[in-house]
């Protein structure tokens, strides 16, 4: 934001009353101030040596979110070659997840076909356990039905 031409308070305020900026016999320059709280923001200028006469003018410039940022001075301030680093080994660590992924997803597709035949085989296994179980029960029945018709009990 700018201020020109002998402004003698200028201040920012959040709507919970936290001042951001404060500036006194202002007569030209530059500020910016990082908002922590949401809401609406009230800007007052104050002019109290104004003439008629005299123009104020004010540009405003209101940026928010990362528009606000200022990545030039980011990119003076920290190695670009370190953030280049950096974002190569993030990049390289989503390769590997990703390759990962589908590592897991072919993974996953074997272990289905293996539970698919294994379900299929113990399917078989439970029939031919019942139909052997229904097998000696007749011919337990057999058995008995032909001792007792030995020994005249039926």
């Amino acid at each position: 934001m700018k201020t020109f031409l002998g402004f003698t308070l200028f201040y920012v305020t959040s709507s919970y009353g936290t001042n951001y900026h404060y500036s006194d016999n202002v007569t030209e320059g530059h500020f910016a101030f990082q908002a922590a709280e949401a809401g609406d923001y009230i800007a007052c200028f104050f002019a109290g040596d104004h003439k008629a006469s005299t123009t104020i003018n004010v540009d405003f410039d209101w940026k928010s979110g990362v528009a606000a940022k200022d990545w030039t001075n980011v990119a003076k301030k920290g190695s670009v070659e370190v953030m280049e680093l950096e974002l190569k080994k993030m990049f390289d660590a989503v390769q590997s997840i990703h390759d990962e992924m589908f590592y897991l997803v072919e993974r996953e597709k074997e272990m289905r076909k293996l539970n698919r035949s294994t379900n299929s085989k113990m399917a078989w296994l439970s029939f031919l356990s019942f139909f052997i179980c229904l097998s000696v029960g007749g011919i337990q029945l057999w058995h008995l039905k032909s001792f007792f018709e030995k020994k005249k009990i039926i």
